[in-house]
């Protein structure tokens, strides 16, 4: 299997889509402000194994962003489809579903009666309803990650017009900052909502052409690596290994990605970030550079795997994973951002993937491309192998 081929299917159906729903993507943006000035919450709901990295994600974009001067806006992610949403949703709030089934639609039925506006990515009677319309899942989520990056990213674009938001008065003039790599724009134009939007999908466009770019430096420059390390997993799995998966925030929840797609191909899979009872243990009694070391002498072995994820490539408790993993004679791949931080330059993983980029979301999108080609490599060996 070459990532060729996947590099280009995916820089494709990301282009097509976000060239027809930019518009619709930056009006949205203004109505989720809208909401969220009205005191809104944003609520994430999702089922499946799968879905709820996506729930989870979208979850902490929000209440912990990462850009600058940026405000946390209150976001909560239920893990299951529904269950919990009647007691909690209130009439400005913001609904976003994930996956399929009657549970999702049951959930979105009952935000629109009480008020909320709700989103979802297939027919389900959501207020804003996107279809991406591609076969391939893995392609499929990754456009979805990447549309809630924006609404996470350009909402505050809309929020911090106040002369465009109802009940909240005009002002001279906005300084964008630190953050103005968000926006093609200099300042506020508080009483023209039309340009807003247009400068909003234009900033949409070109988020997404990055992102496609990145995705296919991401695979094409690390088709090698990408080989081996599918190399070494099919080696693993093979001989009875275990594949534990780790990161921290956004890069959690790509970890959770990672092994739920793994779990579904019936191979052994771990996720260091899943149980916060132990997390919180160790982060508050040990400290939270110890948070993945100590599950790495718990849990491995020689003969897993190690798979880290970090934009940065530096994180210490990341680092510190990885070193106890070649202490204990593990197989070790990083995902890394920016030019591969520590791990590239101290040669602390067997295979390292670098998405040379500086902006975390983009990062974390590419990321998303590689570790579902990864998991193909290690299946199209697999198959070959006779397993």
């Amino acid at each position: 299997m070459s990532v060729a081929a996947p590099a280009c299917e995916r820089v494709a159906a990301s282009d097509r889509f976000f060239a027809a729903e930019a518009e619709r993507l930056a009006r949205l943006c203004h109505a989720m402000a809208e909401r969220f000035a009205r005191g809104g919450r944003l609520i994430a709901l999702g089922g499946a194994a799968a879905e709820r990295s996506d729930v989870r994600h979208v979850a902490v974009e929000f209440v912990h962003p990462v850009i600058v001067g940026k405000r946390a806006l209150p976001a909560i992610g239920l893990a299951e489809e529904g269950a919990a949403l009647g007691p909690l949703a209130r009439e400005a709030d913001i609904v976003i579903a994930f996956g399929a089934g009657g549970l999702r639609a049951d959930a979105l039925a009952l935000a629109r009666g009480r008020g909320c506006l709700t989103i979802a990515f297939s027919p389900a009677g959501a207020e804003w309803e996107f279809d991406v319309a591609v076969a391939d899942p893995d392609i499929a989520q990754e456009i979805v990650e990447t549309l809630y990056h924006m609404l996470w990213e350009l909402v505050h674009v809309f929020f911090e017009h106040r002369g465009l938001l109802s009940g909240r008065t005009a002002r001279a003039r906005h300084d964008s900052g630190a953050s103005s790599f968000l926006y093609p724009f200099l300042d506020e134009r508080e009483s023209d909502l039309e340009r807003v939007v247009e400068d909003v999908r234009q900033s949409i466009l070109m988020k997404a052409a990055e992102t496609s770019a990145l995705r296919e430096q991401t695979l094409v420059e690390n088709a090698e690596a990408l080989d081996a390390a599918a190399l070494a997993v099919g080696a693993a799995f093979r001989s009875g290994g275990t594949l534990l998966a780790l990161g921290n925030g956004g890069s959690a929840t790509d970890a959770m990605d990672v092994v739920a797609d793994i779990r579904a191909r019936g191979w052994p899979a771990l996720d260091f970030t899943e149980d916060p009872a132990i997390l919180t243990a160790i982060a508050n009694d040990v400290g939270p550079d110890a948070m993945f070391s100590r599950q790495v002498i718990a849990h491995g072995r020689a003969g897993d795997v190690l798979l880290a994820l970090s934009t940065s490539g530096g994180s210490r408790n990341v680092v510190a994973a990885l070193e106890e993993a070649r202490r204990r004679g593990m197989a070790t791949i990083a995902f890394v951002g920016y030019d591969g931080g520590r791990i590239l330059a101290e040669g602390l993983a067997d295979h390292v993937v670098v998405s040379r980029s500086q902006h975390i979301p983009r990062i974390q999108e590419a990321q998303a491309s590689a570790y579902h080609v990864l998991r193909e490599l290690v299946g199209a060996r697999s198959a070959r192998a006779g397993r």
